[in-house]
């Protein structure tokens, strides 16, 4: 049996009760901080490799990226605005903001080409879709109030990768990346956990001021579920396009975007066609 169809038994097989055990181990509360919503500034990358900077103030912001599948993609795009959104439009009567909030949106309103193995001028092909950004890098449907509290403007339709953060399941290599993991447990129904965060067979999570915070048991089984639920459909959309993929080769200053229903433009039309 082929790599990705052996991790999928293994992500179907996950006990939903124990992944819920590990997330009360670990404990989570989100503070809507909103960090995993931003832009992440980083190093620029012709700074010294030694961490010092000639000017301490040189940063480059990393755009937040967060993949999302199509159907999730077409979710979003049919969803309402949350309610939060909508009472914060009517009490400041903003209806213009109401009309943005409520009007259908396009392909790109929701998603851009995941940027890897794009060239600087976002041409070329790659794999799978991200969440759309603002001007500044930040989730496009990330919203702040006055206080700086976070909200999701879309968070009854958000992607399976915002409604687990900061938690992954190791699995094997095709478990979505989100950054080194700064905790994880063991899962006594998967392979045997090693001492580090990206042995497989474990929950970890990831850097998030909410870790370690009391989660009640309710809420650690609806994030147990929501987690297997991501396992599974990551590697059911990894082995879709891996069985989809044809080469593109697409024309100089062309995109396109392999995801597992075919090659796609921007837009989200069938490349080709």
């Amino acid at each position: 049996m082929q790599e990705l169809e052996s991790e999928l038994e293994d992500a179907r097989a996950l006990d939903v009760a124990e992944l819920a055990d590990a997330i009360e181990t670990i404990g989570f509360e989100c503070t809507r901080c909103g960090a995993c919503c931003k832009s992440e500034s980083e190093p620029r990358s012709d700074e010294p490799a030694t961490g010092e900077r000639s000017d301490p103030g040189a940063e480059e912001d990393d755009p937040h990226t967060a993949t999302v599948f199509p159907d999730e993609v077409r979710e979003v795009q049919a969803a309402e605005s949350d309610d939060r959104t909508e009472e914060r439009d009517r009490r400041s009567g903003d209806a213009a903001s109401r009309s943005r909030s409520q009007r259908s949106r396009d392909w790109r309103d929701v998603a851009r080409p995941m940027p890897y193995g794009l060239d600087e001028d976002g041409a070329g092909e790659t794999f799978e879709w991200a969440l759309q950004t603002d001007s500044c890098g930040d989730c496009t449907f990330y919203e702040e109030d006055e206080n700086g509290t976070g909200s999701c403007s879309v968070h009854g339709s958000r992607p399976l990768i915002c409604q687990t953060y900061p938690f992954s399941v190791a699995l094997g290599g095709t478990t979505q990346p989100m950054g080194e993991a700064v905790d994880s447990v063991g899962l006594e129904g998967q392979r045997e956990a090693g001492e580090t965060g990206d042995e497989e067979g474990m929950v970890r999570a990831h850097e998030c001021e909410g870790l370690g915070r009391d989660i009640s048991r309710e809420d650690a089984e609806s994030l147990a579920s929501a987690l297997k639920e991501r396992a599974v459909r990551e590697l059911e959309e990894a082995i879709d396009v891996r069985d989809n993929y044809e080469p593109a080769n697409p024309e100089p200053g062309e995109t396109v975007v392999h995801d597992s229903e075919g090659a796609k433009r921007p837009d989200g039309s069938t490349y080709g066609e």
